[in-house]
């Protein structure tokens, strides 16, 4: 006797970004505010990263409220209902919860439960990372409509003393809804990961350092002293970088990601009209532009300046930018690819909503 044969959901050939949104933090940091905590300038920081302010969320704030802001206007934008949503997916490190996700929480804030929500840990590449799985879940048929979310409180776990890093780092969420389209709208993702280079961003201590140094300092304490949550507060992990061997490898290998990312799509630098990378440095994003030989029509992203190294909500962040200050772009072909520890890297050209 065979076996009964499976049914399979229908595929589809092509998807889309439907709508994009956005949350910025009101909280604005400006360089100056930053050198009341490390020994710099306005100057040096500019020169160096090209960013000016950026924003930080109020302690009342969270990741979660951050994300819902930014879904809210992407589904109002893309004309889709939450109870629609076939899954949501959020792209963060940092929720403060291990478990539950960040994205079953999100579901049932807009309404979109059942569908099934999961977090994705892959820093500044996250976003790309998530548009690979959203475009992959409608067309397998598995999701007509997915929404995908970048959001990130950083601020949460900076030190602002720390040199290497914290100055560059801001808040925000950005999002947006993948659906089915009649025509090619999501390129082929060119994604993957250097574990080699795992420790150039990283962060100060593991929770277990945490804990282990806790409950070493509240045996030797007396009881009820404090010394206890006093080591928790002094260790507590917080983000660091080796500068340089990140620069080098973004520079110098990420602009052969963006190049596979165009030959995948088949389409040449003169077919785009926005380059959106990770919003990580400014010297960075010049780097890959001449490396890429784009022509000065294409719009590159340069929300770094006003916004920061948001990590995971820096190219949706970037997009809704680039599209409220040029909106005929819209229709448009945009190289995107992000980038960040672990060490992990996604990319894909796309048609902008």
């Amino acid at each position: 006797m065979s076996a009964p044969v499976l049914k399979q959901a229908p595929l589809r050939e092509h998807t889309r970004i439907l709508g994009v949104g956005a949350y910025r933090p009101d909280v604005i940091v400006t360089n100056e505010d930053v050198c009341q905590w490390i020994d710099s300038s306005d100057e040096w920081i500019r020169q160096r990263t090209g960013i000016v302010t950026r924003h930080r969320a109020a302690e009342d704030v969270s990741v979660i409220d951050m994300a819902e802001g930014a879904a809210r206007e992407a589904l109002a934008k893309a004309g889709i209902e939450p109870a629609q949503l076939g899954a949501v997916i959020v792209s963060t490190v940092t929720h403060p919860y291990a478990t539950p996700s960040a994205a079953a929480s999100l579901a049932d804030r807009l309404g979109a439960t059942p569908a099934p929500a999961f977090d994705i840990s892959a820093a500044c590449a996250g976003y790309c990372y998530g548009i690979a799985q959203g475009d992959a879940l409608v067309r397998s048929g598995a999701a007509d409509y997915v929404l995908v979310v970048g959001a990130e409180k950083l601020s949460d776990v900076i030190d602002n003393t720390e040199r290497t890093i914290s100055f560059l780092l801001g808040d925000g969420a950005g999002a947006v809804v993948i659906g089915p389209s009649a025509t090619p709208g999501i390129g082929p993702s060119v994604w993957g990961s250097d574990g080699s280079k795992w420790d150039a961003i990283g962060m100060t201590h593991s929770l277990i350092d945490v804990r282990e140094l806790a409950l070493a300092a509240n045996k030797s304490g007396a009881p009820g002293s404090g010394q206890a949550e006093a080591a928790e507060a002094a260790i507590w992990p917080t983000l660091r970088q080796d500068g340089q061997t990140v620069f080098r490898w973004a520079v110098w290998e990420m602009a052969k990601v963006a190049q596979q990312a165009l030959d995948a799509a088949g389409i040449a630098a003169d077919d785009l009209v926005a380059f959106i990378p990770h919003q990580a440095n400014m010297r960075i994003i010049d780097e890959m532009v001449k490396k890429l030989k784009l022509p000065e029509t294409v719009k590159v992203a340069r929300d770094i300046a006003e916004a920061g190294n948001t990590s995971a909500a820096s190219i949706p962040l970037a997009t809704h930018r680039l599209l409220q200050e040029n909106p005929e772009l819209s229709g448009g072909l945009a190289l995107q690819i992000g980038f960040g520890a672990g060490l992990v890297f996604g990319a894909q050209v796309v048609v902008l909503p």
